[in-house]
């Protein structure tokens, strides 16, 4: 439980810096606060749209996905629900491997950091750790 507990609360910090980047993308925020510029080239990369959407809102649909999952399997009825654990784990995988091909662009194409990007991928790395840990402790599912 307190391991959902801890995707759960990561997955709401990952959703605030997802959606900070992602007001930034469509203009509601003006500038960046990063502090290196590094935000602002990758941010204004051809890197940081995925089919003509913001990679940003990737992020918050992601984290809102894990978040959503995580408040679901933290109620006591799916306290022991290996489904929960199973899709957690699924979307961690995919918001990891996404993270790393990301962070991967950013240091040998673009040559360029930014923090907030670095702050999201630490993030989804822990609940990606996290999710992984629970499948080798999850109870198999009650069978019917």
């Amino acid at each position: 439980m307190r391991r959902r507990q801890t995707i759960v609360v990561l997955a709401l910090l990952g959703l605030l810096v997802a959606t900070y980047l992602w007001l930034y993308k469509i203009g509601v925020i003006g500038v960046l606060q990063c502090g290196t510029g590094g935000c602002e080239a990758v941010q204004a990369s051809r890197y940081a749209e995925l089919f003509g959407v913001p990679v940003a809102f990737v992020g918050v649909a992601g984290y809102a996905l894990l978040l959503g999952v995580g408040l679901v399997g933290v109620q006591p009825r799916f306290s022991a629900d290996r489904r929960v654990t199973l899709v957690l784990a699924a979307l961690a995988t995919m918001g990891f491997a996404f993270a790393s091909y990301l962070t991967a662009i950013e240091l040998f194409v673009l040559r360029a950091v930014c923090r907030w990007c670095v702050a999201s991928a630490v993030i989804i790395t822990a609940i990606w750790v996290l999710a992984l840990g629970g499948l080798r402790r999850a109870p198999p599912a009650p069978t019917r």
